[in-house]
């Protein structure tokens, strides 16, 4: 039986979301190899057990829990040994590119969703019998590039709101709002409450900053990329729209354009009520019930995104591949396949506390009779994924540098996206 810690998994959690945010850094100045033109066709997996020896990279806590779930594996195929390969996220993007250059990849390896396009020419396309139907769409779309298939969802992760239900109450809402003007009324509301000062905590500047704000874009309808990849839409009123309606905000006062930005202030505002709504994944749960301590899990619950077109929310998490110089590339894809079983996402789960790819694990019982987690499965079915270009990460450094304007600057968000619309069509989508 694998056993985990609350610690252990916020560790995981706050590394993996590192290795994200190191991704887009790393990856910003774009790939060496274009994108391949059109899809190899895919091999199919040899008939029978596993056997001979694989060779898999993780990530962060992954890496330390990997071991022993694969002890189930291996009893199931006697002919096999799994060597799981640690890599510190904020040295793995330079040790994958290193590995690709050298011809020394491992067979298998965990790659966060982000950098799928940066390392795409070297990975196996997927065969056909391995079923990724049962998976949340958005996360499947992850492992998509250039109309190949080049991985299975492992894990997944996405943003909601998580609230202080009980200053809520007490401002006229015993429920989250559902709308953005709801939104809006509420946090009006919150900011009439004793010890709040900017209900809401929301993405400011920084890498990432944009990225962490696109599920506001998408609720209003808005698509930055047109449908085959092809050429940026980011001038358009629906997301003008979008952000003038994030930037109200700050010019009400409703969300701090200053915040602090040290180790824990995020999560000591959300508890001692002076910013008591944000945007943010899974990790918060064990984060905020051990910074509030005692009986603080009764005092905040979470929520789906309000909608004005729609209520959509960013997909993330980390997928399984395959390397095309895999010395036991069979032996990969049946451990892949196997990390996609239901029984086996869902003690993943129960080990690490990353939540699963596959729709049908979330029938288990220790997810949907938690109520909180609950809301996360209903968000999952409601997601998008930045393009799977390798041009996106410089993209989204220019559209961070626009929405800090539009934040502390207040700078017209239509002014704005001419600006960005003109940088990313000199940057191109790499096709």
């Amino acid at each position: 039986m694998i056993q985990t810690t609350v610690d252990t998994r916020v560790r995981m959690r706050k590394i993996a979301a590192l290795g994200l945010a190191a991704g887009l850094l790393l990856t910003g100045c774009g790939r060496d190899n274009p994108v391949s033109s059109g899809p190899e066709p895919a091999k199919a997996i040899a008939s029978g057990a596993a056997t001979g020896t694989i060779n898999l990279w993780a990530q962060g806590g992954e890496a330390q829990l990997l071991p022993e779930l694969v002890k189930d594996f291996e009893a199931e195929n006697p002919g096999v040994k799994v060597n799981v390969t640690a890599i510190p996220w904020d040295a793995a993007h330079n040790k994958y590119q290193t590995a690709i250059a050298g011809g020394t990849t491992p067979d298998l390896a965990q790659m966060g969703t982000t950098w799928m396009t940066d390392f795409s020419d070297a990975f196996d396309p997927k065969p056909a019998e391995l079923d990724t139907s049962g998976f949340f769409a958005s996360s499947v779309k992850s492992t998509e590039v250039s109309g190949a298939t080049l991985g299975v969802p492992w894990y997944v992760d996405t943003r909601v709101l998580y609230y202080r239900k009980d200053l809520a109450a007490k401002a006229g809402y015993p429920e989250f709002p559902t709308t953005w003007d709801g939104l809006t009324s509420m946090a009006k509301a919150l900011k009439s409450q004793d010890g709040v000062k900017y209900p809401l905590q929301l993405p400011v500047s920084g890498a990432d900053s944009f990225q962490s704000m696109l599920p506001f874009l998408w609720s209003n309808g808005a698509q930055f990329i047109s449908g085959d990849n092809s050429k940026w839409t980011f001038d358009t009123p629906e997301i003008v729209e979008a952000l003038k309606y994030y930037q109200s905000f700050f010019t009400e006062e409703l969300a701090n354009k200053n915040p602090a930005t040290g180790a824990g202030a995020g999560e000591a505002a959300f508890v001692n009520g002076e910013a008591p709504v944000l945007i943010l994944g899974p990790s918060g749960l064990a984060q905020f019930n051990k910074a509030g301590g005692p009986g603080f899990e009764d005092k905040y619950t979470v929520a789906p995104f309000p909608k004005k077109v729609s209520g959509t929310s960013f997909i993330g998490g980390s997928d399984m591949v395959v390397f095309k110089d895999a010395k036991n590339r069979d032996g990969a894809w049946k451990l892949a396949q196997w990390l996609s079983k239901p029984e086996v996402q869902i003690k993943w789960y129960k080990a690490s506390g990353s939540l699963p790819a596959l729709e049908s694990a979330w029938k288990d019982p220790s997810l949907a009779d938690d109520k909180k987690l609950a809301v996360f499965g209903e968000q999952l079915k409601d997601t998008n994924f930045p393009p799977t270009i390798p041009t996106w990460t410089q993209v989204a450094a220019a559209a961070d540098t626009q929405l800090e304007q539009i934040v502390k600057a207040g700078k017209d968000p239509a002014a704005a996206m001419k600006e960005l619309q003109a940088a990313a069509d000199s940057i191109g989508t790499g096709k």
